[in-house]
């Protein structure tokens, strides 16, 4: 019985979220956050036995669904499985899985959860067809905010389909955690990103390409640059657990600047420097304290810069307001991170902190109800390990 983990990070924006919509640049980075997949295929069944079944485990909600592989072919048709050719699943397609998803007893409060079990079922059939099998997945991540949490779950799916089909060869023999090499990152990156269309509708494939290939990139336009920071970041996350519509902050930027396009397009202008110098600033050598330091208070200084005129877009939010007063107060910088209206915010740990302030300023905010998360940013993409 074939087995094998995979893990996917989550992600962060650093600068540039809203205005990259309208032309400027982003630097987004992995977190060493992670979906964790474990995957087995089942041995054949003897005939009169049945068929087996597809099973799905979603660990930390204490729900699973199954499918027998006779009902996913009745409901889908004749599998044609080519994993080194990702396919993008067809709107009658995601109208013949959402049929065989709404079989499952999912609870009306869980329902959000429709969308990544269709991407489950179209990544599962299109690589490996209708054979048994089991997926179980459990995940660090904090769920709808703005962590990228979505995206990690299809790499890290995405991996260990392939990772048991022909289309990826990797030396088993080898213990512990492996790296996929490029060309193989780059197919599950795409497989990666069919999964979150279904999920998201139109991705930018920010998200998924962070997760397979982690450390940083810059991106304008659809050009991606992966950077590497020269020195290891740490960041305080905190979830104000604030819901925020997405679509709607968007939409409501580009309204701002139909009304004000002057203002807004030098907005937008300021931004994409920002961006660029915090790209340069992070990839700066960092050789000794004196430099770490000086590179932390450029990248404090470009932070609380990009925040302001994230506030200039409309987009934060009383909770995020909370956030950057307490954490002022123990001269640390915030700014939030992604769509805004709630969601996380990015406070960057200097090197030299102590760990005494650290906990004061995490007890405070965990005292008005936010949620935190001391993380390492721009760390090691997607991995597997066999077992």
């Amino acid at each position: 019985m074939a087995e094998v983990r995979a893990r996917a990070p989550g992600k962060i924006i650093l600068s540039g979220e809203h205005a990259v919509v309208h032309g400027s640049t982003a630097v987004a980075a992995a977190i060493n956050l992670f979906t964790h997949v474990s995957f087995r295929l089942d041995p054949p069944v003897p005939p009169g036995n049945g068929d087996g079944s597809v099973g799905l485990e979603l660990k930390d909600l204490g729900l699973a669904f199954s499918w027998s592989p006779s009902r996913l072919k009745e409901g889908l048709g004749d599998a044609v499985t080519v994993p080194s050719t990702p396919v993008s699943c067809s709107p009658e397609r995601i109208k013949l899985i959402a049929a065989l998803v709404e079989e499952q007893d999912i609870p009306e409060a869980k329902i959000w959860l429709s969308s990544g079990i269709s991407a489950f079922i179209h990544l599962y059939t299109s690589i490996h067809g209708y054979k048994a099998g089991k997926v179980v997945i459990s995940s660090d991540l904090p769920l709808g905010s703005g962590l990228g949490s979505s995206a990690s779950f299809c790499v890290a799916l995405a991996a260990s389909f392939l990772a048991l089909s022909d289309a990826i060869t990797i030396d088993k023999s080898q213990g512990g955690w492996l790296r996929l090499c490029e060309n193989e990152l780059q197919l599950v990156n795409r497989w990666a990103f069919e999964g979150e269309k279904i999920i998201h509708g139109k991705p930018s494939g920010i998200d998924n390409t962070v997760s397979a290939f982690g450390n940083m990139i810059q991106f304008r336009l659809g050009e991606l640059i992966h950077i590497e920071s020269s020195a290891p970041l740490r960041m305080l996350i905190t979830n104000t657990k604030v819901g925020r519509n997405t679509k709607a902050l968007v939409a409501g930027v580009s309204e701002r600047a139909s009304r004000h396009p002057d203002a807004m397009a030098a907005v937008f202008t300021a931004v994409n420097s920002i961006s660029k110098e915090l790209s340069t600033t992070i990839q700066s050598p960092a050789l000794d304290d004196i430099s770490v330091t000086a590179r932390e208070e450029k990248i404090e200084e470009l932070m609380e810069m990009n925040q302001g005129l994230l506030q200039c877009m409309g987009v934060s939010h009383a909770s995020i307001e909370t956030v950057l007063r307490v954490t002022m107060k123990y001269k640390l910088t915030s700014k939030l991170t992604g769509a805004g209206g709630g969601g996380c915010v990015l406070t960057l740990l200097p090197t030299l902190l102590s760990s005494a302030i650290t906990d004061k300023v995490v007890a405070e905010l965990e005292s008005s109800g936010f949620q935190c998360l001391k993380v390492e940013v721009g760390g090691e993409g997607l991995q597997i390990c066999f077992s």
